[in-house]
């Protein structure tokens, strides 16, 4: 279920971080954290797909490497799900090959990044992906 209007005419963004390292699902929620989004984190594809589905979320962080059900696979169902077709996705993984991002493009992910990443980038380029 989206997060409903607050008094205040304020619509609460939600975001999803789909990683399955708790250091680094932490590290992007600190990140993150002064963009007031509500956020919620998984450990695995399964998982993650399961909370994109009953949150629905504003958009998603999204690993690639993940234990379950990989990122590639998370993104083609996100895509194929009416409810989540139109969810922003961030795929952010330590994989920096060139053909890693035209993959990524090509599966519908609305950007890329690589770990390492820098907080602010992180930051500034979801802000970015949730205004536009």
């Amino acid at each position: 279920m989206r997060p409903q209007p607050a008094d205040t005419d304020k619509v609460t963004d939600s975001i999803l971080i789909v990683e399955d390292s708790a250091s680094v699902r932490r590290l992007i929620e600190v990140c993150l954290r002064e963009l007031s989004l509500n956020i919620v984190g998984a450990a695995d594809g399964v998982a993650g797909l399961e909370a994109a589905r009953e949150i629905l979320p504003t958009a998603i962080v999204l690993d690639i490497g993940l234990p379950g059900m990989d990122g590639w696979e998370v993104l083609r169902r996100l895509r194929a799900d009416d409810a989540t077709r139109d969810t922003k996705v961030l795929i952010l993984t330590a994989h920096a090959q060139p053909e890693v991002a035209v993959q990524a493009q090509e599966g519908g992910a609305n950007d890329f990044m690589t770990k390492p990443f820098r907080p602010t980038d992180l930051r500034d380029r979801v802000a970015k992906m949730i205004a536009a």
